[in-house]
């Protein structure tokens, strides 16, 4: 899709998307998400840490059911061209995995990969969707975690 054909609903519906996915990371580090405790250390959030804390406590939103029912898919290698696969996850794996490794997908798809030529992101009304479903959960997961003020900055 080129930029001039992406309209302004969905140019906003973009950067709310990126500034909520950054709140989320940023609220992650500021409640001790973090992959390295070490003082000096780069402050980088761990979704991992945060999957692992709030396992047991989560309920899958309508959202989220959305979100995993439309299964956003990742970039790969490809030869002449790249292409899109499904996630690969292990047999088992809980919906809170499930949830956070497609939002951190949309995430990647829209900021680093597959603005050409492909069915998935050069559609945007599946673009829209996928954006939406993720601002909602990510909104669900701030409030699952306790984040608060740390999230949507009202302290």
């Amino acid at each position: 899709m080129r930029r001039e054909d992406i309209n302004q609903d969905l140019r906003n519906l973009a950067f709310d998307f990126f500034n909520w996915f950054s709140r989320f990371e940023f609220a992650l580090k500021e409640q001790r998400f973090l992959k390295n405790r070490t003082i000096g250390a780069r402050a980088e959030p761990d979704w991992d840490k945060f999957v692992k804390a709030h396992r047991a406590a989560y309920a899958v939103s309508p959202a989220a059911a959305a979100l995993l029912t439309e299964k956003p898919r990742r970039q790969v290698v490809g030869d002449p061209e790249h292409g899109f696969e499904d996630l690969p996850f292990p047999p088992k794996t809980v919906d809170l995995d499930k949830v956070v490794a497609y939002a951190k997908t949309v995430r990647n798809n829209l900021f680093h990969g597959g603005k050409h030529g492909h069915d998935q992101w050069d559609d945007p009304t599946r673009m829209r969707r996928l954006l939406e479903l993720t601002i909602t959960v990510l909104a669900e997961l701030a409030a699952l975690g306790g984040f608060g003020g740390d999230y949507d900055r009202y302290y």
